[in-house]
């Protein structure tokens, strides 16, 4: 997914700095991290919740996700309001309540304080939780889903809620939504389930979430079409059009709207109560930032969705300023290191990451910033075989501990392309296996599309084009990814390819991308 520059103001470093007494703390669990300025017990609770929902997810989807490395969890960074949340995202819509962004080896979610409520969701969790839920469908299927499945899907799992005893309700009545479905737009289910982007209007694109999670839940638990959701699936994969599968599994439109309007009149609906016995989260771990680490957290919450250069710049002179402050703090240092190389300093990045990794030999962050400052030195270094042997060093060493992270495997295959070389098998499979270990990160995903259709390999890259095609907030790359898909079915398979100038296409796709990531219209009534 492209990423939406931040529209700051110095302004902006002044809210979002916490007192000097703030406590940092970090919650650690199988799928996730959050860091907090919160009470222990708050930040428990929420890790513990999250966690509980992933594993309901898998229990009613029946399908588990590969536990993650511990780099390619979802971090969630909590911020004081959700006015944060917008000058982060740099959106301009008062409906944004959270944003996540899909990054291989370091998905995340910035939110603002949640109630870590056992009876009804306030919106930031439900933003959260409709996120999540995009990224756990993603990552355990390969095959792309429409708009609005994807939209019903993650709204009927968001709308969810924790009980005391542990259980765990989903599918329960979407409250947020009843002001959109009772008095909004009303858009007909044929033109639901034929659509391929989102409306252009707010008060369509509330109705689409609402009419989505209400055909959704309604063919969830429909007692007059059982089976009939698997089998609009089966027909989508099998290679039908969207109109074609929805007849073909739903029969008449005409019949089913009709369907869904008597649902959504009736007076009471079903939902799901998984007992807490089974569901099996692991423990929750939770720590107090190193002093070092706290103070730069407002810092690096601000570095994540990539400042503009001048934005950069004062990150970099605010993060320096307090290096002395803290000359043992490895995390600092790590921190250092990546705004140094986000605002394209390279020497200056080696040496925070090498001060980082002489403090702290496990400075996941650090070997990445040392690994990307060498690769961007060896683009003009004389002699090149030697320097991106020199910058897969950092990636092959943080692949000992971590071998299950994503990014050594990209960099090790993405040393050959910078080279001009093709790349061995091995790295191909490489690239191949980074896919499934991130398989919500869409530009690798389009990586490993590009060199799939190099090896003339057109079934598979069919395939991976699938979740590109139907990405919910793809754009105009969905589009090119659509397209390709098409061109593709009609190309002779015994004839190469141009995949330079696919890329071409691409690329102009995303530039006109750019701007257009991260929240939703998560609207609350």
């Amino acid at each position: 997914m492209p990423i939406k520059l931040l529209a700051w103001a110095a302004l902006f470093f002044a809210t979002m700095a916490p007192p000097a007494q703030a406590a940092w703390l970090e919650a650690s669990s199988e799928n996730f991290v959050i860091y907090a300025d919160q009470k222990p017990e708050e930040i428990k609770q929420f890790s513990d919740q999250l966690e509980r929902f992933h594993h309901a997810m898998g229990y009613v989807l029946s399908v588990e996700m590969e536990p993650p490395s511990p780099s390619n969890r979802v971090t969630v960074y909590v911020v004081r309001s959700d006015k944060d949340v917008r000058r982060l995202q740099g959106g301009d819509s008062k409906y944004t309540y959270a944003f996540y962004v899909p990054r291989a080896g370091d998905a995340f979610a910035i939110v603002p304080r949640v109630k870590t409520s056992n009876t009804t969701l306030d919106m930031p969790m439900l933003a959260l939780l409709h996120e999540y839920a995009h990224h756990y469908l993603i990552s355990t299927s390969s095959y792309g889903m429409p708009l609005w499945f994807s939209e019903g899907a993650a709204e009927f799992f968001a709308s969810a809620q924790f009980r005391k005893n542990g259980n765990v309700g989903l599918g329960m009545p979407a409250r947020h939504r009843a002001g959109d479905l009772m008095y909004g737009d009303v858009i007909p289910v044929a033109q639901i389930l034929n659509s391929g982007h989102y409306p252009k209007s707010a008060s369509q694109g509330a109705a689409f979430y609402g009419r989505s999670w209400l055909l959704y839940h309604y063919l969830t638990f429909s007692k007059e079409r059982p089976g009939q959701l698997a089998i609009y699936l089966r027909l989508l994969r099998s290679g039908k059009s969207l109109t074609d599968a929805a007849t073909g599994a739903f029969g008449d439109l005409n019949a089913l709207q009709r369907d869904l309007d008597k649902y959504l009149g009736q007076s009471r609906m079903t939902y799901l109560e998984l007992p807490a016995a089974t569901l099996k989260p692991g423990p929750v771990s939770v720590r107090a930032l190193s002093e070092g680490e706290a103070a730069a957290m407002p810092l690096r919450i601000e570095l994540k969705n990539r400042p503009s250069p001048e934005e950069l710049e004062t990150l970099v002179a605010d993060l320096r300023a307090l290096a002395p402050r803290y000359p043992n703090d490895a995390a600092l240092h790590a921190t250092l290191a990546e705004a140094e190389l986000e605002a394209g300093h390279e020497d200056a990045a080696l040496a925070a990451a090498n001060t980082a990794l002489a403090l702290d030999d496990r400075q996941v962050s650090a070997y990445l910033a040392k690994g990307r400052a060498l690769f961007r030195k060896a683009e003009s270094a004389p002699d090149a075989s030697a320097a991106y042997a020199e910058a897969r060093r950092p990636f092959i060493e943080l692949n000992r501990f971590e071998n299950n992270h994503p990014l050594p495997l990209q960099y090790f295959y993405r040393s050959f392309l910078e080279q001009g070389r093709r790349p061995t098998e091995n790295a191909v499979a490489g690239l191949e296996r980074a896919v499934v270990l991130a398989p919500f990160d869409q530009n690798l995903r389009t990586m490993l599309v590009m060199q799939l259709l190099r090896d003339q390999r057109y079934d598979d890259a069919l395939i991976n084009l699938g979740p590109l095609a139907f990405d919910p907030h793809g754009g105009p790359s969905a589009t090119w990814a659509q397209s390709l898909r098409d061109r593709i079915e009609a190309h002779d398979r015994s004839q190469p390819l141009d995949v330079d100038a696919l890329l071409q296409d691409l690329a102009a796709a995303q530039a006109e991308d750019a701007g257009d990531e991260g929240g939703e219209n998560i609207r609350g009534n």
